[in-house]
């Protein structure tokens, strides 16, 4: 095969600012090593987990009862001995989507012109019989720990890369990612079935809308939260009733818990009725989504969008039995599952809209407006007319 040596990419050059991104048309193709393949990237899909690396937002160890300023906490992602993986400069982007040009050594050469999707945790555990499994004290992901997809070409593990032949484009294909595995993996680790009532909060987001799809096939019954004019959008993948958060939060934008509570109580028809709550919101709605949940439901939580210091009253948490949960990333049985889901044609894509790569910090902008429904996905320039969209969200 016949490449250049060089290619396009954007390069996160340290943590700040959109201006830490580069646009960079030298920079070296990857070699694929042992067990690994070069994919020529056809569309990856955008996560706030770019932007909360690039703006060091991971205040894992910041105590906001400690009087110190959260900004001396400021960090990228680390294993629980503390130490990052993250060096600079460093490609980012995880939801890889494109076709294998090149496979490096022990990597079947039959692989070469498959079209793929790529799991994007580093898994560095191992089970009995020396399979990677997800080790919670010390996971990485693609675009973190190695360089990602936003990029012409991307080196990734062979074990990584899933063949996907469903008839829809790279550009949705590429929707179905970290935020959907990420979901799947919240609703196993609370093992929601078939009948019961959950809330699901950001629901117009990549996390949200794929819990709205995966809840329902579990036969569950979700309750979405988002904001105005994407109710439409959010019933049509599944949701039993939508709530607007807008109508919760008065004119100076304290949120109005009491009337929140009385909208679930309606859409669930009665007081302590959810079952679970998958959440990426937080902030002051935290502890009335706690209120929502029967006797020994479960909160489960990947996301602060709203803050991440929220108060909340002890009393409601032990005197009902409550289960807090943590959760980020998932298994390779996870996603193996939404492989198996995709090609059934059971989960369909949420595409918000498409860029070209050079214009990611117009990107970025938009993703953070979350005007859009579903995920962003970046393109190659290269690609744009083949995988691109007609126009970006």
């Amino acid at each position: 095969m016949s490449m250049s040596q060089l290619m396009k990419a954007v390069l996160l050059t340290g943590h700040g600012g959109m201006d830490q991104l580069e646009h960079r048309d030298d920079v070296p193709v990857p070699v694929p090593g042992s067990g690994e393949v070069l994919i020529e990237v056809s569309a990856c899909g955008m996560n706030n987990t770019d932007i909360k690396v690039r703006e060091a937002q991971y205040t894992v160890d910041h105590d906001p009862n400690g009087g110190q300023d959260e900004s001396a906490s400021a960090a990228s992602i680390s294993s629980a001995d503390g130490a990052t993986s993250l060096s600079f400069p460093r490609i980012q982007g995880g939801d890889i989507v494109g076709r294998i040009v090149k496979v490096g050594a022990g990597v079947d050469s039959c692989r070469i012109d498959q079209r793929v999707l790529v799991d994007f945790s580093i898994y560095h555990g191992r089970d009995e019989q020396g399979q990677p499994t997800m080790d919670l004290a010390n996971v990485d992901y693609i675009g973190h720990g190695c360089d990602g997809g936003y990029a012409e070409y991307v080196v990734v593990p062979a074990a990584n890369a899933h063949h996907v032949t469903r008839a829809i484009s790279d550009a949705e294909l590429a929707t179905f990612g970290c935020a959907t595995v990420t979901a799947e993996h919240m609703l196993s680790r609370i093992q929601l079935s078939q009948g019961q009532l959950v809330i699901i909060t950001g629901a117009g987001g990549g996390v949200g809308s794929a819990a709205v799809q995966l809840a329902r096939a579990r036969g569950a019954r979700p309750i979405a939260l988002t904001s105005r004019g994407k109710e439409d959008a959010i019933l049509a993948l599944g949701a039993e009733t939508c709530l607007c958060r807008d109508e919760y939060t008065d004119p100076e934008g304290i949120f109005q818990g009491a009337a929140f509570l009385a909208g679930i109580e309606r859409a669930a028809g009665g007081k302590h009725r959810i079952d679970a709550v998958i959440d990426q919101v937080g902030g002051t709605m935290f502890h009335c989504l706690l209120q929502t949940l029967k006797p020994d439901g479960h909160y489960i939580t990947a996301g602060t969008i709203a803050g991440y210091t929220p108060r909340v009253n002890l009393h409601t948490v032990y005197m009902a039995f409550l289960n807090i949960h943590g959760s980020s990333q998932g298994t390779p049985a996870d996603f193996r599952r939404i492989v198996e889901y995709i090609e059934q044609g059971s989960l369909q894509p949420v595409l918000g809209g498409t860029f070209p790569l050079s214009q990611l910090v117009a990107a970025q902008n938009a993703f953070q407006t979350k005007r859009h429904v579903g995920n962003l996905v970046i393109v190659p320039d290269s690609k744009w007319d083949i995988y691109g969209a007609p126009h970006a969200a």
